[in-house]
This record gives structure tokens, sequence and C-alpha cells, in this order.
């Protein structure tokens, strides 16, 4: 007789935890009753043993006395428990299933939106019931296709399944789903590890002469690995413990044994050994193997396994020994930042430290930070000889430095050496990756210190190198704005920081370079001058093709009449913009045909007014414009002969004003 165990027969991820919290919870409270609301889970040996422990179930809340602490089972319960619970001012402990509690929020976020529920599974239950009250008891239970048909209908939809429903039934209803319903949300929460043990039990009943199904009479997911394994192995039989074997399964040659999640390793062992006894000694060497199996690891050890369960604070794996270990979340990573789900996925094979083993709590406590530590202890030594450039994150600021973390490492890094420019604030690293090097390693205070500043002086050193064999006139850049000051902007062009003058900033008028540019903007710029030996660098930021000037050079010629708006008033006219930064003088000569005391005595600033452009210097940026040739054709020619003495009266009175010198009228006149 050859004997065939099924790789997940026995406790899933969900319920280990429940009873891992059982146990903890009992060795806590010695001297007073633990209740959970319901058996714990499907399997009266295992609540026999809790009740030696001083944990009993209670059906109801009414049953529990007040203060009393009590255990959600894994099934979890609806919402208005919570409250009776609170009401009794119960020390409520939550075993709920996290694959459970996902479902929880998924019904109660669409219901609260306005979608229908409807639950693949069976509606007594305790976990389809618990679901039902968080969608306020309205959800639609359906256990087959023909039910789901009758019950579904136009409206939005939002459908999910028992965590231990039957694999092939949901995938049916899902495809009748996508097909049949106008606006359908499909939630696969079919927990992963029931999917793998009812395939497995698929495939070993196909290839065995009897199966043998160990579990609770009550347990919903034992029952259908029953009924799996007897749709295709006839003689399949559903025990609670090796005295129900019937005596014709010794007579036969292969054996498959599976067990439900509820189904404790020592009644599968007591079952295995219990048909080994009639077995010759070759096939009593299976026992010796299984036994090898369920051994624990023991402290120290370094193991590997597969992840079957993450929940926000603990990670599940199966490391193949008599007890699942489990990581939690500050011996997964030194990052308080990082989630367990961000780090590992199920199925995902992982490597751990073994720290801890505690038969009492069925669990093998592992380690990823502390296993990652010592391999990086050693990258570190290397390091430190070969000056290798390292990268890691900035977790924290201490006094006198910042801590940077490699690969589980803390490295300390001093203050002096955290920058190559003074900082004042440390904290404002702390996030940040960045590249050091190791500069000492101390085994007895077990310190490992490092520096930023030298790779970073490294880094600029070469840049600067690169960028002066390359640099010329003209040559364009992509930089980053890295101070700003009165009289301009220092951009950082790589290896070098140049400064874009306020003049070179706007072709408009500016009063400071903030009103462009903020520190930490990227821009494009272009050298204007440069001097190695000053290790000075000139940029230009305003482009040739945006000169205002060019524009209206293409825009405008002498005789055109224009539209323009006063902008300064001034003794000797007024100057008008034609565009933004290209302003035109009408001299007072030119405002009217009479003669006028001031400019202002005719015009104001921010009044448009036509005027014909009577004269240009392009090269001076010189526009003279005249009203008074609108007033007076028959004036035209007398005025375009005056034209070129005007504009250079003008030219000098406005280099009058600048300069502070008196305007006098007699002077205006001429």
């Amino acid at each position: 007789m050859k004997i065939n165990l099924a790789k997940s027969a026995g406790f899933c991820f969900g319920v280990k935890r429940a009873i891992s919290i059982a146990y903890e919870t009992a060795d806590k409270q010695k001297k007073s009753t633990v209740y959970t609301l319901g058996p714990l889970i499907h399997n009266a040996q295992v609540i026999d043993k809790l009740r030696l422990l001083g944990i009993f179930e209670a059906d109801r809340v009414e049953d529990i006395s007040k203060g009393s602490t009590v255990i959600i089972r894994t099934h979890g319960v609806a919402p208005e428990i919570y409250d009776q619970l609170e009401r009794i001012n119960a020390n409520v402990i939550d075993a709920t299933c996290p694959y459970v509690r996902k479902i929880h929020k998924i019904v109660k976020e669409y219901h609260n939106k306005g979608y229908k529920t409807i639950i693949f599974g069976d509606p007594n239950h305790p976990e389809v019931q618990g679901i039902n009250g968080w969608c306020e008891n309205c959800a639609e239970i359906v256990q087959d296709l023909h039910e789901f048909e009758c019950k579904a209908n136009g409206e939005k939809i939002c459908l999910v399944a028992q965590t231990t429903s039957s694999k092939e039934i949901w995938e049916k209803i899902k495809k009748n789903a996508k097909t049949s319903c106008k606006e359908v949300l499909i939630f696969d929460t079919i927990c992963s590890a029931t999917d793998e043990r009812q395939s497995e039990a698929k495939k070993m009943a196909e290839n065995s002469d009897c199966m043998i199904v160990i579990g609770g009479r009550h347990s919903s997911n034992t029952k259908k690995l029953f009924d799996i394994c007897s749709s295709i192995c006839p003689e399949t039989y559903h025990v609670e413990t090796a005295s129900e074997l019937p005596k014709s399964v010794f007579d036969k040659c292969i054996i498959g044994v599976t067990a439900g999640a509820s189904t404790p390793e020592w009644i599968i062992k007591e079952v295995i050994n219990f048909m080994s006894e009639k077995t010759t000694m070759e096939e009593m060497n299976f026992v010796e193997e299984l036994e090898s199996t369920l051994v624990n690891p023991t402290t120290g050890d370094i193991v590997k396994g597969t992840v079957i369960g993450i929940t926000p604070t603990e990670v599940y794996v199966d490391i193949g020994f008599k007890m699942d270990g489990v990581i939690t979340a500050d011996e997964l990573s030194s990052d308080s930042d990082l989630k367990p789900e961000e780090v590992v996925k199920i199925g995902q094979e992982i490597e751990a430290f073994v720290y801890r083993v505690s038969d009492k709590e069925g669990v093998v406590g592992l380690s990823v930070r502390k296993l990652a530590a010592i391999e990086s202890r050693k990258k570190l030594e290397e390091a430190l000889e070969t000056k290798e450039i390292l990268t890691g994150k900035v977790i924290d600021a201490v006094r006198g430095g910042v801590i940077v973390l490699y690969n589980e490492s803390r490295v300390f890094i001093p203050a002096s050496q955290a920058s190559d420019r003074y900082l004042q604030d440390l904290s404002s690293l702390v996030g940040t990756k960045v590249q050091f090097r190791i500069t000492e390693i101390n085994p007895r205070r077990r310190k490992v210190v490092g520096s930023i500043k030298s790779v970073l002086q490294e880094v600029k050193q070469k840049k600067f190198e690169e960028f002066w064999a390359n640099a010329e006139v003209g040559k364009e850049y992509e930089g980053v704005v890295k101070s700003i000051t009165d009289f301009g902007a220092f951009v950082d062009i790589g290896g070098i920081d140049g400064l874009i003058h306020i003049s070179e900033l706007s072709w408009s008028m500016i009063n400071h370079p903030s009103e462009v540019l903020n520190v930490g903007d990227n821009v494009k710029v272009y050298i204007l001058s440069l001097s190695k030996e000053d290790n000075r660098v000139s940029l230009g930021y305003k482009r040739p093709e945006d000169n205002p000037w060019i524009k209206a050079q293409a825009m405008y010629n002498v005789g055109d009449v224009v539209k323009v708006k006063i902008v300064r008033l001034v003794s000797f006219g007024a100057f008008a913009e034609l565009l933004p930064s290209v302003d035109g003088l009408i001299h007072i000569s030119q405002i009217s045909t009479e003669r006028i005391p001031n400019p202002s005595s005719v015009l104001s600033v921010g009044q448009e007014v036509e005027a014909k452009i009577i004269a240009i210097d392009w090269e001076n940026k010189k526009i003279s414009l005249s009203i008074r040739a609108l007033l007076e054709p028959q004036a035209t020619e007398e005025v375009a002969q005056e034209t070129e003495d005007t504009a250079n009266t003008a030219d000098g009175e406005a280099q009058k004003e600048e300069t502070g010198e008196e305007v006098t009228e007699e002077t205006a006149e001429e």
C-alpha cells in the first residue's frame, strides 16, 4: 500500500493565525475566561483543546459577560456584532481572516455606491452571513449558476464569492455575469489556498484507488474536498479521526490523503500512522519520511519557503516544516515606509533567517532583515577595501549626522560628510537615495561609517572637467536654477554654475529675477561668454527669436497708421506702446495742431489713440509717431520734412530726462 499526502493538507494561514492568536491570548489571561464568538474553527478536537486552555465558544453576544475578552473567529462578523460587543465593554481580539476582511471592505464600498451585492456561497455559513452584514443584509446569495441567472438583473452588480467556494462553479457564474449583466464588478475572492487545495485533491483523486478526506463534519471547505474527490474516485471517505477509517482502505494499493483548512497537523499524522501500522516495513519508511518533513527548524537556520499569506502587519511563509514561518513587518524591512504587500507577493519564494521557534504558539519567527544584514555586512567589508561606491536610502537624521540604510545595514554618515556644501537642516536628506563610500568599520562597536561628500566631490570634479573640455559660446544646455540674487540667477549646467544676468532673463523690463524663475526650475540656456581662468560662465535665457523689435520690424513701416496705448508722459512728449516692450515717441510737437503747454493737457496714461509712423530707426530701436499728421492731412509733407529733426530732438530730450538734465520749454520747442 502506498500513501500519498497532499502538500496543501491541513491548516491554511488564516486558521493558523487564529489558533496562534488564541494560544497567545490564553497565555496572557490565564485567570480569566476567554470567549470565541462561535467555534473558532470547525474541528471538534481543536475546540476541546482550547477549552482546556480556558477558551470557550459563545453562540451569541448575550451569552458573554460584560468586560470579557472575545476573539472574533476567522469567518468574521457583521458590523452590528462589533457594536454589540462595544456596548458590553468587551475586549475584542479580531482574528478575522485577512481575505475575508477584504471582502467586507469591497461589499461595503460598492453597496454605498449603489451596487447590488451578489454573494456566491452557502447562505447558512457564518462567513457569508458576516459578509452580508457589511452591505446592510441586502445581498442576494446564490449557490449555483441557475440561482445566479434568476437573481441577476440589469442593476449595477458587485459579485463576490465565499473564500472556500467551488472554483469550478464560480468560473461558470463569472462567465455568465460578463455576458448577461450590463454593469458588473467581479472580485475573485476565493482564497488562493482553497483553489490550490481543491486542484491538488482533484489530481490526487484521479490517480488513487481510495481517497481519505480528513476534517470536521461542519467544515465547509472539507465538505467541498469530499465532493470533488468522490465525484472522481468512488471510494472516498470523510473522517474526523483515525478511528473512523473503514477496514476496506487497507486493501488498496494507492491511497490519497488530503485534509480541510481546519484540520490540525497532529490529526493528519495520527491518520497516516494508523494506516501505516498495517503496511510492510518498506511502507513504514513513508512515515519516517513524513515525520522528517514535520520537524521544525532551529534558531540560526536559513530557510527557503513560499509566501502563502500577507496581512498589513505579517507575512506567512510555507517553509516545508511542521510549522509555518511568520515574518512581521519590522523583520521584513527596516524601512518603515514600506508595506508588506509592496515587498512580497503571494506565491513568491523567499529566503529568511530563523530567529525564534515557538512550539507553544505554533510559529517559526523569520527575518528577511537579519539575513540581509548578515549578507550586507560582508559586502560592506569588501567595499571598504575596494572603495566601491554604494547606493542607499537616508532613513533618519540623528545628532551629528544621518543614517543610511544599505541592504538592512545601518551606515552612519557624519554631518561633515553628508554633503559637499553646508546643510543647516540634515533632515532634508531623509527619504532620499544617496551614493556613498565606506570609510570605517568598527566591529567592536558594531559601527559602520561612510561619506557622501567624497562621492559628490569626485562626481563634481569629473563633470567640471567634462564641461570645460566641451564648452563653447552659443552651446545650449539644460540646467537647474540653484539660487537667485538681485542681479540674476545661478544655474547648474552640469559641473559648473553659470549666471543669467537679470538683463538676459526677459525682453521686458523686470524688477527682480524671481518674476521669471524660481529655485529648482529646469531651464534651457546657452553660453554667452566664458572664462576658464576665472571659472566664470555667462548664460543667456531669453531667445533672439522672441525679441519684440524683430517682430515689430516685420509688422511696421513708415507711413502706417497704428492704434497705440499711452504708457508714459514726459515733458517733451508721450511714449506709446505698439507691442509689449516696443514703444514709440509722440513728440509734444506731434500731439496736436495747436500749441500745448504739456502732453498731459491732451493725453493720459492708458488712453488709446491712433497715430502715424513718421520715422523708424531699427538699429537704435527708435520709432517716431504723430497724431498731428492725421489731424492735418495737408501738412503731411511738412511733417515728413520735420521727421528727422523731431526724432533727433526727442532722442536728446529722452536722454536728458534719464540723466536728470532739465528740459525747458525753449529746448522742447526746438
